[in-house]
């Protein structure tokens, strides 16, 4: 089986004074939930595409993809986690529910903020992990990165052309994931936030997946217009 996870737990607290959660807000005419959910439509490798998002915002999720006329018969709205891999495994347990877990089973799990991700990237997540069992998505870095453990004077400066900034999708053989998960400590879970850095640590190798410089997330009120500004620039391909 071949999982779609569409995270859409975040709250948007760097929105500002906002009435929704950011993956609510209108994207040129529908939200940008929305707008991810159909580029997952898409493809017809999915067997089940879920959303998990916050026990409350359950209902508006299905009242937002019933407005919308999005009833594909494979999504299922779903309740997240405390964090992003809590709600991954959550997705994986609903997931079980109909369908017993098998070691050829993957899962590509995406931010629902980040509307912009092309078939390209969908369909070169799901070759990779089929064949890898591990996928990040990124592009290279273009700035000089500096790392700093006080936020106050510079501990180094890595060499640029091994840097890269992480984006999404992030695709796993389902077994591979979870296995890898329950073996850290509760407090190895409490400040893990990137589900790749569960495979790095357990010495897994991860495949990297080019992805696009505007498979943006969108997350305050800056990316909301440079969002609109993509769209309106014709700057997307497939």
């Amino acid at each position: 089986m071949i999982y779609a996870g569409i995270l859409a737990g975040g709250i948007g607290s760097r929105m500002g004074n906002v009435p929704l959660p950011k993956q609510f807000l209108d994207l040129d005419g529908k939200p940008i939930l929305i707008h991810t959910v159909e580029k997952f439509l898409l493809t017809n490798e999915f067997d089940k595409i879920f959303i998990a998002t916050p026990q409350k915002w359950i209902s508006h999720t299905k009242d937002t993809l019933r407005k919308h006329q999005i009833n594909d018969d494979r999504i299922e709205v779903v309740q997240g986690g405390s964090d992003r891999n809590e709600t991954i495994m959550n997705i994986i347990n609903e997931a079980e529910q109909t369908h017993p877990i098998t070691d050829k089973d993957v899962i590509v799990t995406h931010d629902a903020v980040r509307p912009f991700l092309t078939h390209r990237i969908i369909k070169e997540n799901i070759e990779s992990v089929l064949a890898h069992g591990a996928v990040d998505t990124v592009i290279p870095a273009t700035d000089t990165i500096i790392t700093s453990n006080d936020g106050e004077q510079i501990q180094s400066i890595p060499v640029r052309s091994e840097m890269y900034q992480g984006q999404t999708p992030q695709s796993f053989n389902v077994n591979l994931l979870r296995n890898s998960y329950n073996a850290l400590s509760f407090e190895d879970k409490e400040i893990m936030t990137d589900a790749c850095k569960i495979l790095v640590v357990a010495n897994k190798k991860v495949k990297l997946v080019m992805g696009e410089l505007y498979n943006i997330k969108i997350t305050t009120p800056y990316d909301l217009k440079v969002a609109n500004s993509i769209i309106k620039g014709g700057m997307l391909s497939d």
